[in-house]
Parts: structure tokens; C-alpha cells; sequence
């Protein structure tokens, strides 16, 4: 790989536990979402079966799978979730909690780990949830050839049903990773009565056991979804109707709220103030989305590393947070926002604006007068557009290519036919998982396919590392800071969730990973 230069024995067992009992997964807690309380619009239905409330609608974005196994994007994890449980969770914290198990332990070396499931439990059919169906859903997303999860869970050398209560997970190295990275996507229990049957159905069919269900669905345009009282946790669910829609346009968004079209929407932060106008209730949540400029360093003039080290210098980062995104975020030269056990402030002094360095950089590639690339993105106005100027400055001419949101995954990141793409990288449950997908040799969001030997050994530790162990942060740092002097992507800014709501909605609950609706009601 080129990578980019910067300047200058015995089995014995942990006691058997309900959560990690360790400092939070975020190393500090990222805060719960600050609300900006306004005054009352709009109307919502209220009648229920079981003291629920309904209806909840939802301007965020349907998933480009029901299948975990073949979702293609990250930001898929939040609709996911509606209709999946997984072995455990992430609390408001980011920290793993029971969910399907209600306990798990691990071996002094970290090579074993045993899930106790909670007892009782189905898939919304009916079908029970016991060990082997745990154990045959884990297989499937590991083995199965369309797996895009199958990277992640490349580790588990074996799963064993113990008895239907137990549940071992064999790994091939120490991994204290793995209650994280359950929690998402990855661990996901799909029901294997569904497809050992018919498992192309499930794309357009779920077959979880998350809070609610499907009822009907129109690709690209609505899903229903019913409360599911057979979910682990149907206590807390209190919304019995939910619809689910893709993301509202930001010109229309308020008055889709406004109308009732949604009740809570998604908004970005050029909508706040036209919101708080119109007298919406808006929550800005942190998460863990950055801003990125994914770059292929298998592609012209890319494959050249000077060439990936001067976009880092180009780009003027507080001019777009300021801009683009209207101030609401932070500026970041790494994938962890601040809070984040991974998040090394050291590393947001590097690469700061300099357009002198960056010319500097291209001559010394043979760019002296000027190049010409493609910025690929999904819509053509405000960021690309930003970064199009700012280039401009350094000689770098960017012609704007759009592609349309459905065919963007498979086009930059299957296909990995774009040299450049602006895109927003949803963090992962996991950290060593955030960093496999960024930066893995078959990270799906690493076009060039390449990594750092590096960084590969720092993952190798963090993976050693039990989570609350002192020097688990320490240890995740250094991979930080490998990962973003080595590698080519450039990240810009933290993304965090703006939701605006009717009032008639209670507040949504700070989530700062996957967002949940637990506890939520609808007058």
C-alpha cells in the first residue's frame, strides 16, 4: 500500500454479569440532546390497544434491505432496529446491555464468549428464540456469500448451542469487542424458519423480533409497522402505530411537519430556525456521524499519496461547518467525535487549513499547474459545492457528478468506481468495527481496498484489550491516530441528529449510536 505521508490454557471465566460493568463505551459520555422547547402545532391520532399510543411517523429513511444480512448501508441500523433485537444493545450511553441475553462472560483470554438468553422470547411469528436458532442466524450472516456483514464476524471460528438457554461463541483471537458489536446491525437474530424457506424474501419481509412489525411496504416511499407485544421489552414500547418514510426534502420538511404529514422529521441545520419559527420542538442529539471525503487511492490521480495528503490541507473545515452545515456539529480530523474513548485531541491539530501546503504537495506530485477530477456525491448543492471552491483555490478543478441516493452504495463502494465521493460515515457499535469498515482491506467503506500494516497490529491490540480495562482508551488512541495519518479519507465534520417533533410527540430519547423510541408516546 501507499500510504499517505504526514509532515514533518487453561479455561476459566469472568464472573457472570448482566452489562459491562466498565466506564461507558464512549469513554465519556457524549450528553443527552439539548431541546429547544416551543410552542404547540399541529395534531396527532390518539387510540390504542394495551395503554399504547398511536401514531408515530417518521421522516428519516427506509432501508436499502429489510435483511441485515444485505443491507449495504450503515445508516440502515435505525430502521433496522424497529424490527430486530439483537443478543444486546447500546444504552443512551453507547454501552452494550442485555437485550436477547441477558447476561454474558468471557474467558480469562478473551477467546470464549458465553450469551445466556433470556427465556421466553420469540420472533414476532411466534417461533421461540432459543440458542440454536441464535446460533444458526450468526452462521448465516458469517457464511452466507451475499453476506456484507460477513467481514465482521470473520473471528468467530465457532458457535455452539450449549443448551436453548446458552450460547457459545468460539473466537479465533481475543476479542472483547464482540457484546459491541452484537448490538447492531451484525447481531441482528433473523429467524431461520424464514430463511432456510425463503431467505429473498426478507428483504422486503423482516423476520425479527424488534418492537414492532411490518405490515405493509412501498419501496422509496412508506412502511407500516404495528407494535410487536411479543418483543423481550414490549412494556416500554408505548407508540402502537409507527410509519416509517424517507428523508423529508430540507425545503419541505417543516411544512410536512407542520401539515401532518410527519410528526417527527429529520432536519438539517439550515431548517432549525424556520422549526422554532413555525413552532416545532427540536432536539439536537450527538451522534456518531462524521462528514467524510472518501477517497480511492486506487484510482487517478489518487494512487500518487501527495496528491490524497493535499485534500487534507485544501479543505478548509470551519468554513463548511459554518456553512454548510450552519454551525451544528464540530469540526473533526478523525472518525470519533469527542467523548468517544477512540477521540485523541492531539490528532485535531494535524492537517489544518493550508492552501500553500497543499500546492506545495500537488507540484511535488507534477501537479504544479493544476489537475482535474470528479467529486461524486448525492446532491449537487451546499457541501460538494463548498468543496468544489475550495479546491478551486489549490488548483484543483472538481466537476460535481450526482448520484442518485438508491445507487450510491453499489457505485462508489461495491463497484468502487468513483475516485472521490463526499459522503457521511455512520459510526459502528463496535469500535474495532468503525475501523474494519473505514479502513479494513474489505472495509466496504474503503474503496482502495488497502491498509495499514500498522494499524492493523494497533486493532490487533485493541481487540486484546478488555473494555474496562485502564488502558483500553490508550490503546484505542493509537489506532486512531495510525488510522488517520496512513489513510486517505478526510473527515470534516460531526453530523448530530436534529430531530424536529410535534409537540404532541414526548421528547425522543438521546440515543447517541442507534436512535430507539423507548418510552415514547403520542397524545
Amino acid at each position: 500500500m501507499s500510504n499517505l505521508r504526514t509532515p514533518d490454557a487453561e479455561r476459566r471465566t469472568v464472573p457472570l454479569r448482566t452489562a459491562l460493568n466498565r466506564r461507558s463505551f464512549l469513554g465519556l459520555s457524549l450528553g443527552a440532546g439539548a431541546a429547544l422547547t416551543l410552542s404547540a402545532c399541529g395534531g396527532g391520532s390518539s387510540s390504542a390497544a394495551g395503554g399504547a399510543t398511536s401514531t408515530l411517523k417518521w421522516g428519516w429513511a427506509l432501508p436499502t434491505s429489510w435483511d441485515p444480512l444485505t443491507s449495504s448501508a450503515g445508516w440502515d441500523v435505525h430502521s433496522l432496529s424497529l424490527v430486530y433485537a439483537g443478543l444486546t444493545k447500546l444504552d443512551e450511553k453507547g454501552d452494550a446491555v442485555p437485550a436477547l441475553a441477558t447476561a454474558w462472560r468471557y474467558n480469562t483470554e478473551g477467546t470464549l464468549v458465553t450469551f445466556t438468553l433470556r427465556k421466553g422470547a420469540t420472533f414476532s411469528d411466534g417461533t421461540s428464540i432459543d440458542a440454536t436458532a441464535v446460533k444458526k442466524s450468526i452462521e448465516r450472516g458469517r457464511d452466507d456469500p451475499k453476506s456484507l456483514i460477513a467481514s465482521q464476524l470473520i473471528g468467530v471460528r465457532q458457535v455452539t448451542a450449549v443448551d436453548p438457554q446458552t450460547v457459545e461463541l468460539r473466537l479465533a483471537e481475543p476479542d472483547f469487542q464482540i457484546p459491541a458489536l452484537l448490538a447492531g446491525k451484525t447481531g441482528m437474530v433473523v429467524n431461520p424458519k424464514v430463511f432456510e424457506n425463503d431467505a429473498a424474501s426478507i428483504a422486503t419481509k423482516p423476520a425479527g423480533s424488534g418492537p414492532y412489525t411490518l405490515v405493509s411496504y412501498v419501496q422509496n416511499s412508506k412502511a407500516v409497522l404495528r407494535r410487536n407485544p411479543n418483543y423481550w421489552d414490549a412494556d416500554r414500547i408505548k407508540v402502537e402505530h409507527f410509519e416509517l418514510y424517507p428523508l423529508p426534502e430540507p425545503s419541505t420538511v417543516v411544512a410536512s411537519l407542520k401539515s401532518g404529514q410527519y410528526n417527527v422529521a429529520q432536519i438539517p441545520g439550515s431548517q432549525v430556525e424556520a422549526a422554532r419559527a413555525a413552532g416545532l420542538e427540536v432536539q439536537v442529539i450527538p451522534s456518531m456521524v462524521v462528514a467524510v471525503l472518501d477517497v480511492h487511492i486506487g484510482k487517478e490521480p489518487f494512487t500518487d499519496p501527495d496528491v490524497a495528503l493535499a485534500l487534507k490541507y485544501a479543505i478548509d473545515r470551519e468554513e463548511l461547518l459554518k456553512t454548510a452545515a450552519f454551525g451544528h456539529g464540530e469540526v473533526t480530523r478523525q472518525p470519533f467525535p469527542k467523548g468517544y474513548a477512540g477521540h485523541d485531541d492531539a490528532l485535531d491539530k494535524l492537517f489544518p487549513y493550508d492552501p500553500e501546503k497543499a500546492k506545495e504537495l500537488l507540484a511535488k506530485a507534477g501537479h504544479a499547474n493544476g489537475l482535474e477530477i470528479t467529486l461524486a456525491t448525492q446532491k449537487a448543492e451546499g457541501v460538494p459545492e463548498l468543496i468544489q471552491a475550495q479546491l478551486r483555490k489549490v488548483g484543483i478543478t472538481a466537476k460535481i457528478e450526482s448520484i442518485p441516493a438508491a445507487q450510491a452504495t453499489q457505485i462508489v463502494y461495491i463497484q468502487r468506481s468513483k475516485a472521490l465521493y463526499v459522503d457521511q460515515f455512520a459510526g459502528r457499535d463496535a469500535a474495532t468495527q468503525a475501523f474494519q469498515v473505514l479502513f479494513g482491506k474489505e472495509g466496504l467503506m474503503n474503496p482502495g481496498r488497502t491498509t495499514s500494516p500498522e494499524l492493523e497490529k494497533a486493532l490487533d491490540e485493541v481487540r486484546r484489550t478488555p473494555l474496562d480495562a485502564p488502558e483500553y482508551p490508550a490503546a484505542l488512541q493509537k489506532a486512531t491516530g495510525i488510522a488517520v495519518r496512513t489513510m486517505p479519507n478526510v473527515f470534516l465534520y460531526t453530523v448530530p441528529r436534529i430531530l424536529a417533533r410535534n409537540p404532541k410527540v414526548s421528547a425522543i430519547p438521546a440515543y447517541t449510536v442507534v436512535q430507539r423510541f423507548d418510552g415514547v408516546t403520542v397524545s
